[in-house]
């Protein structure tokens, strides 16, 4: 073996020299890759319901929920798929012309698309990492193109992730609108039938009225017997007086004859305008808090990480390219030199 080595030293070595030369001087002519990451959480969509969300607007209390980070694989795997999905990949390609940046050709055509996507697609990464979050990596040669790049994403992700809910939104905020208009109708149609009964039946505070009609008609007849035992009053007017506090015909528009037939009636409409008035309330108020949410947009996602310019290149690893060049290069000479060893002996060996 010594003396297959002595034989072949110069060779190997000429090989690893002009190994060594050709992979410094590729490595040195390769261009710097920055690497841009931004982390993220997404949101639980559960939490982002208008109803839900009401409750958010008006401020976290005990009992309001309150919009939770995921990290149920549904969601997870809904934004990687928002994410990788190709309507976000052409967009990010028309924003920031990578036809050009790319070189690939002219936008329109399919080579120069396909070409495209596939250079954008080995750029982008975005993987779930082992603490439930979320990593999107973009890299290019411009360091500030990929920091821009990768923070679009992560907007452009949280508002097509928000599109999922926005119609089932827009279809509550309807419900609630047409919920409070309904009941603020009926309020008002209570309302009237209420002053219509009061007016009717000259009802206008039924136990204020009770207690006033029964302690005049307790006096009122009490003076009425005295007059007619011969006592001090006017016995024709006593009676005249309590005929107009105890009959609706007598003259009083506070009798209790109306009384007694609107008692029912007025406390009753009293009570259902009590109760629509209660629910008109909460109504508008479940509908103003829902507009409110819809036209906040509350982000589906939770940024840990900004995407931040790279400070350092992460590609290509030059020192690794030399160095397995050169290795490379000694296994296959070794190799080489072998094969042709065993086949200039074998003649000899023959013979």
């Amino acid at each position: 073996m010594r003396t297959l080595f002595n034989r072949w030293k110069y060779l190997l070595g000429l090989a690893a020299g002009l190994a060594l030369v050709i992979s410094t001087v590729v490595a040195l002519s390769l261009p710097d890759i920055y690497s841009s990451v931004a982390i993220f959480l997404p949101t639980s969509l559960q939490s982002a319901d208008p109803d839900r969300l009401a409750d958010v607007v008006e401020g976290p209390t005990k009992d309001a929920p309150r919009l939770e980070l995921s990290t149920n694989p549904a969601d997870l795997d809904r934004v990687l798929s928002i994410g990788q999905s190709l309507p976000v990949a052409q967009l990010m390609i028309r924003k920031f012309d990578l036809y050009r940046h790319y070189e690939t050709g002219n936008p329109g055509s399919d080579a120069a698309e396909t070409k495209t996507l596939r250079e954008f697609a080995n750029n982008l990464s975005i993987i779930h990492n082992e603490r439930d979050a979320i990593e999107l990596t973009f890299q290019d040669e411009d360091k500030q193109l990929a920091a821009r790049i990768a923070n679009t994403m992560v907007a452009t992700i949280d508002s097509i992730n928000q599109q999922l809910t926005l119609q089932n939104r827009r279809n509550v905020l309807e419900l609630y609108r047409q919920s409070s208009t309904s009941l603020g109708r009926t309020y008002e149609q209570s309302r009237q039938a209420l002053i219509r009964a009061r007016r009717r039946y000259g009802i206008y505070g039924i136990k204020e009225q009770g207690r006033y009609l029964a302690k005049e008609i307790i006096e009122t007849e009490k003076e009425l017997r005295v007059a007619e035992g011969g006592g001090p009053g006017n016995a024709a007017a006593l009676r005249r007086a309590l005929h107009g506090l105890t009959s609706a015909d007598g003259g009083n528009v506070i009798n209790l004859e109306g009384w007694t037939a609107g008692n029912d009636s007025v406390t009753l409409a009293s009570e259902r305008l009590a109760d629509l008035q209660t629910r008109f309330i909460a109504a508008r108020g479940a509908f103003e808090q829902a507009e409110i949410s819809l036209r906040s947009r509350v982000s589906s996602l939770y940024l840990v990480q900004k995407a931040q310019p790279a400070t350092r290149a992460g590609k290509p690893l030059r020192s690794l390219i030399v160095v397995g060049s050169v290795l490379l290069t000694l296994a296959v000479s070794v190799l080489l030199i072998l094969l042709l060893e065993l086949f200039w002996r074998r003649p000899a060996t023959a013979v």
